[in-house]
Order: structure tokens, then sequence, then C-alpha cells
């Protein structure tokens, strides 16, 4: 149990070093570029899931219903992570539910406490860090922090191509974090390796190895 819980601890400390870096040295919207024009850190802030999609619309309850859903997932994926270590399970299966457990923790940690420890962030001034009036939100009310930016292709459609010719597109456009990130390849193993994973889960892991 020790290895996944270490790297959940490892991509938390690492997530939230990130997070509180761009929050308190950057203002909202700025870029930094990082390599060429295809890598940016582009601080945004969302009250929505993983790459800025939101629930409902946003607002107060979608917001408090999605961090609510997060503290119920966080608690069936921690026990379930504690189950299948118990249960010597694929060591990959094993580390893409960490992955997964990993970055629902990091972005709970915004939801829950960035409200209230941080000063709001703009387009003109640094958030303070316990900031002497109080945070910008309440607890549950915080927003995610995310900054990793791809625009690795863009340009404009070729003009034949129906209902969108000419039209300016983007890849990639979303801007996320590592916890969305973690969470992205922790989903992906399990779909690329859901038939080596589910195919041994009646199998403890050492008696697969000893074949």
């Amino acid at each position: 149990m020790k290895k996944p819980v270490f790297l959940v601890l490892l991509i938390l400390f690492l997530d939230q070093a990130i997070k509180i870096w761009v929050k308190t040295h950057m203002t909202l919207g700025e870029s930094i570029p990082v390599f060429s024009d295809w890598f940016y850190i582009h601080f945004v802030e969302n009250e929505g899931m993983a790459f800025g999609w939101k629930l409902f619309g946003g607002g107060n309850f979608g917001k408090i219903f999605l961090t609510v859903f997060r503290l119920l997932a966080v608690g069936g994926i921690a026990y379930y992570l504690y189950y299948i270590v118990k249960q010597h399970k694929h060591k990959l299966y094993i580390l893409s539910i960490s992955l997964i457990l990993a970055g629902a923790m990091g972005n709970i940690i915004d939801s829950l406490f960035y409200g209230m420890i941080f000063s709001a962030s703009d387009y003109f001034h640094i958030a303070q860090f316990l900031p002497k009036g109080g945070g910008y939100a309440p607890f549950l009310h915080g927003k995610v922090v995310d900054m990793f930016y791809f625009p690795i292709i863009e340009g404009n459609y070729p003009k034949w191509i129906p209902f969108v010719g000419g039209d300016y597109f983007q890849f990639f456009r979303p801007v996320f974090n590592l916890a969305d990130a973690s969470i992205s390849i922790g989903v992906t193993m399990l779909v690329l390796m859901q038939k080596r994973f589910f195919q041994s889960q009646d199998t403890p892991i050492d008696s697969v190895e000893n074949k």
C-alpha cells in the first residue's frame, strides 16, 4: 500500500505546488511561453470539471453539486484502491486507479479551500495568499486553477469543408492542470488495457507472475 500512497501524495504535492506558484505569481489570463508557440503556462480558472468543462452550466448549484460529488467519488475510489491493493491486483491497474484518485483529490483541494485562502485573481492584480480581508469565496466555492496550454496546431479550415470552411480552428484548445492530466492518463490506461486488467481480476498478480 505504500507505493500507491506515495504516488498519490507526490502528484498532490506537485499539482498544488504548481497551482500555488501560478496563483501567486501570474495575473489571470497571463501567458508564459515554454516551448516555442506550442506550449504555454497560461493562467485560467474554472468552476467546472476537467479541462474547464462545466456541469449544469456552473453557478452555485453546479459548483456545490460537483464538489460534493467529487468528495463522494474520492471516498469510493480510495476505498476501492485499498481493496485492490489488498487483493494484489494487476500493478498497472493499481497505478491507473492511483492516478485517478490523485487527480480527483488535487482539484477538490482547489474547490474546498482556494476561495478561503486566496484573494481573487483578475487581469490586473496577482492574488494574495491569506489576505487580511479574507478570501474571495466561502468553503466549497473555490475555483480550480489551470495552466497547461498546448496550441499545437492552429489555422483555418479549408473553404471547401461544409459549414466550417474558412473558420479558425485550434488544436489543442483546453487549458488543464496536473490533476486533470493524472485523471486522463489513469482513465486512458483503463480503456486501453481493460482486457488485460479485468481478465486477471480473479487471479492475484503474484500468481500470474509465477506461471
